[in-house]
This record gives C-alpha cells, structure tokens and sequence, in this order.
C-alpha cells in the first residue's frame, strides 16, 4: 500500500502512473486531491471543466463530479481499461481523499517524480475547479 501526496502534482502525470501501478496489483491512496495542478490557462481550464460538467442532462448524464477527490479519481479511471474485470478490480485499488485522513496522517507520503514538477507557469490548482464547479468540499 502506498500513500501518495497529490501537492504539487500535474493531475494528468500523476494519473497515469498511478493507473499503472493499480494494474499492477498495487494499492493506492491519494491524499491532498484538491492541491493537484491542472497545466493551461485559468479561463482555459475553467472552461473546460465547466462544458464537461454541464454536458450531462438532469436525469440521463453523463453526470461529472464536482469534488476534486471525484475528478482526480474520474481522470485515472479514463486511463485504465474499467469495462474488463482486471480494470474494474483495479479500480477498486484506488482510493482517493480531499485533505489527509487521520488514519494516514503518520503514514510516509510519497512523491511521484514525474509528476512534480509543471513545465509552465500557468496552472490552476484541483481545488480552485472544484470550487468554480460549486463543490462545497475544499
């Protein structure tokens, strides 16, 4: 089991090792979900997650999570294979928190390396979008 702190993280990077590490039999945890980065232009990805959410009809879909938690977790399970058992199975391996529990709070926390560091200096934090989307959980 690894304890991952999402603070600092681009979204997409850490999503896509974390799905390879979750098909690979390893169970994650993310913690710290609203301080993940989102690369592009304030208005830019405002937008984006704005058209996403507003996509879906009442009653029908699809429907777009507004907490940050849900979007990270949303953004790795488009990159496995959820419609297979193994990916489904997978997905259950993940668990993702807004903030750090307090059963893992004295856990070691660990860095993706990779992940870390933005090439620009336009981003927008996971948090900020899911406070734009009206997410009360921050």
């Amino acid at each position: 089991m690894a304890v991952i702190d999402a603070d600092g993280h681009v979204m997409g990077r850490l999503s896509s090792k974390v799905a390879e590490r979750i098909l690979k039999g390893e169970e994650i945890i993310i913690v710290n979900a609203e301080r993940a980065i989102i690369t592009g232009k304030r208005e830019m990805v405002f937008a984006e997650y704005k058209q996403k959410k507003d996509r879906g009809k009442i009653m029908r879909g699809p429907f777009y999570p507004r907490r940050a938690d849900l979007i990270l977790k949303k953004s790795v399970k488009g990159m496995i294979p959820f419609k297979t058992p193994s990916g489904r199975e997978a997905y259950k391996r993940l668990k993702v928190y807004v903030g750090i529990p307090k059963e893992y709070s004295s856990a070691k926390l660990e860095k993706v390396e990779v992940a870390i560091r933005p090439r620009t200096d336009k981003y927008v934090r996971l948090g900020d979008v899911s406070g734009y989307l009206g997410s009360k959980v921050r």
